[in-house]
């Protein structure tokens, strides 16, 4: 059996010394910031706070294919599956490729693949910003940066997996299309919007889906002719270095409403997301349709807003609107539209991509905070809903598996006893719950970590990689930047990477690849000096 995560069929690991030696590679402007976290940069030797140092001594992180004792995840559970097969890949930074589509700091880029190659990492994921590839106009298609990407990543030895990101960052600055935001000047029924008339203007609406509003194209159109460029364009990588295609659904590139785009803190319930024109029409036909017109005059009037607890309206509370006949009728109609978008994105991408051998991912959100509640604010929220005895998540999950398309999860290294009991939030048996739907649609499930990536969260995620009922053989680790490079969190990345081995060379394997060791070193520092 092909040890994936180690890459290496033989079971022969490099023990690779990792740690920092100063060669002006930085990530960041602010290791602690979010923003940081995802940008590359480089600074002048000056700015010693942002400096990422890359030494190679006795000190320094070793990287050896035997389990340590020491940490506690490792020891082995009853039902835990092998992890020999999982593959593991780091996401690369959000704007590896700038919006004038150049390819940033790729010496930076090259020396922190060479790095994780070294480790044992399988590959890396590359969102591909639909902002980017076509920023000027329809068809218009700049693939040039990420041409680039692919090929350094080719030349590694490394494999690709392309996230196709049809929303924007504002993080990373990279905004939708030039061309649509100029639309959305004189159209801005694209975007969502809410209550208060704010609009969300980093995704279009799931209203206009199949609505001539670019340029006389519906977005499914114009996502076709983006599907088939990218096709055409990195035919070459297909199956050989791109092994894998996830498809955007909505903001983050998750399957969800922008329900908490405005929400200051984390114990808002959030807001609807259907006060665009395009949507309010949609609903009024559907009331009309359902025999009740006044219903479909706007949302919920009783729903909170995004800072106000479930707690503070009746919208959610124990015998509230959400369980009336009316909020049956809102939230199945909210629902449905956000499972036909899936529908109608993941078939169009499987069409496009048939005969290629690709597999393909759609991201859904973990809806964890309020999930102990009975209504469920969050995830009613951001669209998943359910009536009677049919569960919130079967319909995507059914969707998903129509397509023949994987289900990527995130949120691995969450734990419930992290989490604030003001929330009343279990990300645990979320997950868990998630899972098992999948399963009963044969759809498989691959994992990441939060957006936010925590030093306590590796033991979390070796036990979710353990289960038996998901069998996940995809782990995506977000993502390369300041915090990812930092001692102590590169320390606690080069720990997990170990475990995943899970076995130990016999001595006369350490002795060989001692001398392998060297070689690759001497090889690596000279690298790293050069970048």
């Amino acid at each position: 059996m092909e040890v994936s995560v180690i890459g290496n069929p033989q079971t022969r690991i490099f023990r690779t010394e990792l740690a920092y030696k100063v060669n002006r590679l930085c990530v960041g402007s602010e290791s602690n910031s979010i923003k940081s976290r995802n940008r590359v940069s480089f600074y002048r030797e000056t700015s010693k706070r942002n400096e990422i140092r890359l030494r190679w001594s006795q000190r320094s992180i070793r990287c050896e294919a035997f389990v340590s004792d020491k940490a506690p995840f490792l020891k082995p559970t009853p039902r835990s599956r092998s992890l020999e097969s999982v593959r593991l890949f780091v996401g690369l930074p959000l704007d590896t490729v700038s919006d004038c589509n150049n390819v940033n700091h790729e010496k930076a880029i090259t020396a922190g693949l060479r790095a994780l190659k070294l480790l044992g990492v399988e590959g890396v994921e590359l969102p591909i910003f639909w902002g980017v590839a076509e920023r000027e106009s329809s068809g218009k298609y700049q693939w040039s940066g990420y041409l680039a990407i692919a090929e350094i990543v080719k030349k590694m030895g490394l494999k690709l997996h392309v996230s196709l990101c049809f929303h924007g960052s504002k993080q990373s600055e990279i905004s939708l299309p030039d061309w649509v935001t100029r639309v959305g000047e004189t159209e801005p029924g694209i975007y969502f919007t809410d209550r208060s008339g704010s609009q969300y203007k980093e995704c279009l609406s799931f209203g206009v889906d199949d609505v001539l509003v670019l340029d006389g194209k519906t977005p499914m159109e114009v996502y076709r002719g983006f599907f088939e460029s990218f096709k055409s364009s990195f035919s070459g990588f297909l199956g050989s270095t791109i092994t894998g295609v996830t498809i955007g659904l909505g903001p983050d590139g998750e399957l969800k409403y922008p329900s908490h785009q405005n929400r200051k803190h984390s114990g808002g319930a959030g807001e609807f997301q259907c006060y665009d024109k395009h949507m309010l029409s949609a609903l009024k036909h559907y009331a009309e349709a359902n025999g009740n017109p006044l219903w479909g005059l706007g949302g919920p009037h009783d729903a909170p807003s995004y800072d106000q607890e479930p707690s503070s309206s009746h919208f959610f509370s124990d015998g509230g609107s959400w369980e009336s006949e009316y909020g049956d009728f809102f939230l199945s109609w909210y629902s449905s539209l956000l499972v036909s978008h899936a529908d109608r994105v993941l078939s169009l991408a499987s069409s496009t991509f048939s005969g290629t051998g690709l597999p393909l991912c759609g991201k859904l959100p973990l809806l964890h905070q309020w999930n102990k509640l009975r209504s469920r604010p969050s995830e009613l929220m951001a669209g998943f809903y359910c009536n009677g005895d049919y569960d919130r998540y079967e319909a995507v999950a059914e969707t998903f598996g129509k397509n023949s398309c994987r289900m990527i999860l995130p949120g691995m290294d969450l734990s419930d006893e992290h989490q604030s009991p003001e929330t009343l939030s279990s990300p645990e048996s979320l997950l868990a719950h998630i899972k098992t739907s999948c399963k009963q649609h044969g759809v498989i499930v691959s994992g990441q970590n939060s957006s936010d990536a925590i030093l306590s969260g590796f033991e979390r995620i070796i036990e979710n990689l353990k289960d038996e009922n998901a069998a996940i053989d995809l782990f995506t680790y977000q993502r390369m930047g300041a915090f990812f490079f930092s001692p102590d969190h590169f320390h606690a990345f080069t720990m997990f990477v170990r475990n995943l081995s899970q076995f130990k060379l016999p001595e006369d394997d350490l002795r060989a690849e001692e001398a392998e060791e060297d070689d690759a070193t001497k090889t690596l520092n000279t690298s790293m000096q050069a970048a």
